[in-house]
């Protein structure tokens, strides 16, 4: 077992007080800056291959029906924990050799994920959706290897005294890349229609443009130290063969979930935590243009309104991870992320109102990162082994896309069964089933339990 990084101690009165420029060093050694802006990075490309994509879809004038089937493009969310112990136990030639375990991977992972946007851009969904689906595929994958190696990267560099203010930092910044690639994407879409070009063309260049801005993560990698964890690791497993390391890594990863109790329920509790958020998530956009608001209408409220209250939101969820236990934590982002859903019913009824649409928004914005820097907490709570952190946080996130990808793939027939304000209802619904596990979970406790384990 490898000894955790040994928590700072808090400098001696005595000691002069420090520039600041050493100040700063110290703060970036601490890494919270750094978890920040890999966060922004993680979460800029989601929405290129998800609800940025449904936007560009719609206006080509591809149906609901195969706009919701797009959600299986997220697969590779799904399925990473499989490539997860190469990460963990192979090196990159040449990456590896200059930047390090983690950094190397990070690196790699994220000039590869640029190429992918740009393939994408060159697609068009009027006549190819087929190619489309294959460039959105292809950079779901890239963005699942980018995530696998920096939730690792994260929950190997902070101390525990760090933790609270880093997931609540990662989360408000993972937010802030997604709304970037959303509103920010179709503000500059609408600004290159405005000049005069084409609207497939302005697509083209919308991504062009978010594929460019992966490069700060490219920037932070290469300003990043490795972690200490990390390095140790990598020591220890320096005599075996790259196929024991890999062996290693993917069997002592599932081996330590299987023997744990509850462990079958604590990874559907995994599952079905966040599907209320992807149930109704895969339709927003959608909903939104179908409701009769126009794209900027759309883009303005998510990037103003919307980017304040994912601010605020993934600060309020640091606070209450800190302030109060795992599973009371759990039940406030919960039953808040569900009945935010509610908002939507609201906003069906109302029409095309501004103010409705605005409220909306924060609601799932505030709610959402709330309930998603609690379960950042939870899932990094579960992995204990820096031998393999990569391989279990990525099995726990890929379980948690299931939601995402498989099980909200129908909601586009649903809500063209039932028509939006009862879509939106449905959603609040469906995260009953999370409620109740996570209920029969505490009385277990299964939460406590990790809490110890923590400390």
């Amino acid at each position: 077992m490898i000894a955790p990084e040994a928590t700072p101690s808090p400098a001696n009165p005595a000691t002069p007080r420090a520039t600041f420029s050493e100040s700063l060093a110290v703060y970036l050694q601490r890494r919270v800056l750094i978890v920040l802006l890999l966060g922004f990075s993680s979460g800029l490309p989601l929405a290129l291959s998800g609800s940025t994509l449904l936007v560009w879809m719609r206006e080509s004038g591809v149906d609901l029906g195969t706009i919701g089937l797009f959600a299986l493009v997220g697969t590779p969310y799904t399925l990473k924990f499989l490539w997860a112990p190469l990460v963990d136990a192979l090196h990159v030639p040449l990456f590896t050799r200059i930047f390090g375990r983690r950094r190397g991977w990070l690196v790699c992972s994220q000039l590869a994920l640029i190429a992918a946007i740009l393939l994408l851009a060159l697609t068009d969904p009027a006549r190819s959706p087929l190619f489309v689906a294959l460039g959105a595929l292809l950079v779901a994958a890239m963005s699942a290897t980018q995530d696998i190696v920096v939730d690792a990267f994260r929950v190997e560099s902070l101390p525990e005294s760090e933790q609270a203010a880093g997931m609540a930092s990662y989360v408000a910044a993972y937010r802030v890349g997604m709304l970037v690639s959303t509103a920010g994407a179709l503000f500059l879409v609408s600004a290159f229609e405005g000049t005069g070009i084409a609207r497939s063309s302005a697509w083209m260049w919308g991504y062009v443009t978010m594929a460019a801005l992966v490069l700060i993560g490219t920037v932070t990698a290469l300003a990043a130290t490795e972690p200490g964890q990390s390095a140790r690791a990598e020591a220890a497993t320096s005599t075996e063969t790259a196929f024991a390391r890999v062996l290693h890594a993917a069997t002592g990863a599932f081996s330590e979930f299987l023997v744990r109790k509850d462990a079958l329920a604590a990874l559907t509790f995994v599952v079905l935590f966040k599907f209320t958020d992807a149930f109704s998530g895969t339709m927003t956009a959608p909903f939104v243009i179908d409701l009769g608001f126009s794209r900027n209408d759309y883009a303005a409220i998510v990037k103003g309104v919307g980017l304040a209250a994912t601010l605020i939101g993934g600060f309020a969820g640091g606070f209450v991870a800190r302030r109060y236990s795992l599973a009371a934590s759990l039940w406030i982002g919960g039953v808040l992320q569900a009945v935010a859903n509610l908002s939507f019913s609201w906003l069906a009824l109302a029409g095309v109102n501004q103010w409705a649409l605005a409220f909306a928004i924060t609601a799932e914005n505030f709610t959402s990162a709330i309930g998603t820097v609690i379960f950042v907490a939870y899932l990094s709570a579960l992995c204990q082994n820096p031998l393999h952190t990569a391989t279990q946080y990525a099995l726990l996130t890929a379980l948690a896309a299931v939601g995402r990808t498989y099980l909200s793939s129908g909601a586009g027939y649903v809500a063209k069964a039932t028509g939006w304000p009862a879509f939106f209802a449905i959603c609040v619904v469906v995260a009953v089933p999370s409620l109740i596990l996570l209920a029969w979970l505490q009385r277990r406790g299964h939460f406590a339990a990790l809490e110890a384990a923590k400390v």
